[in-house]
């Protein structure tokens, strides 16, 4: 089996992952979580470094920030996938008491989690501060985050983009997660963002674009790519083209599953529509 094709596999039981995770809750947000899947599994089974086991300094080895916190189903999966914590409790999502909240948290030790979310538009400037950490330390390892388009209408992420690239913070990765949808509508009809490309550009930093942000190989180039523009100088912006809902074929190219279970028959098509892979939890 190529590499490329495990890594697929790896993606298509992701995607029941975040199904059968909400489902379970009648819970969460499963358009954006499959929108990301691809992202989220060349980054951990692909592309970061990292160090067996887990703390919470993460010095020498990459790490990442999820700033939009409420795609978790799909961080949840994949880093139990990756061996951080037991697949078996992703059947606790969003329970009482559980490890798994809607946002993550760090209160609960969960490992693979640095960040809590809640309050969006706030990831950046963690990302920011972490990777200045890692300059001081003589750590030449990364920083990663994902921001959600609509997030990039939050104040705050222009602040660190301005702090950023006038501080050379080279050492960063920040990719946006442009489905052009938010949970009121697309986000051209919420608040336009205009041409973030060249808003991003006008900040002096380095922005590559993901055209197929959902199919492995395109992903796997443009972050290599990004990865490769670090050291530079300037902070890196990846403008990673999904589709929100992908995978699902009900779900795709609408705002209206950004944050809506499916019910007993939808998940039952969602699934047909992506196969076991690697074993249902």
């Amino acid at each position: 089996m190529s590499d490329i094709q495990q890594l697929n596999n790896f993606t298509t039981q992701v995607r029941r992952d975040i199904l059968r995770m909400v489902h379970a809750v009648n819970s969460g947000h499963p358009g954006g979580s499959l929108g990301c899947a691809e992202f989220f599994t060349v980054l951990y089974q692909h592309l970061m470094n990292r160090k067996p086991g887990f703390d919470m300094d993460g010095i020498e080895e990459d790490v990442f920030f999820l700033s939009n916190g409420h795609i978790s189903p799909v961080f949840y999966s994949v880093l139990a996938r990756s061996g951080y914590f037991p697949v078996s409790e992703l059947a606790t999502f969003r329970k009482l008491n559980s490890r798994l909240q809607g946002h993550p948290t760090t209160h609960e030790g969960l490992p693979g989690v640095r960040m809590a979310s809640g309050s969006l538009g706030q990831g950046l400037s963690v990302a920011i501060g972490a990777a200045q950490a890692k300059k001081l330390n003589n750590d030449n390892h990364l920083v990663y985050t994902l921001c959600g388009d609509g997030e990039l209408q939050e104040g705050q992420n222009w602040e660190a983009i301005m702090y950023a690239s006038a501080k050379k913070v080279d050492n960063l990765i920040a990719t946006i997660d442009y489905n052009g949808q938010q949970i009121d509508g697309s986000t051209d009809d919420v608040l336009s963002l205009g041409n973030l490309k060249a808003k991003f550009e006008a900040f002096d930093w380095q922005v590559l674009e993901i055209k197929d942000g959902n199919n492995i190989e395109a992903v796997i180039a443009g972050m290599e790519e990004a990865k490769a523009l670090t050291g530079k100088g300037k902070p890196i912006c990846v403008l990673l083209h999904t589709v929100m809902g992908n995978g699902v074929d009900f779900m795709m190219h609408t705002h209206a599953w950004h944050g809506k279970a499916p019910n007993d028959e939808q998940l039952a098509t969602g699934l047909a529509q992506n196969a076991e892979t690697l074993g249902d939890y």
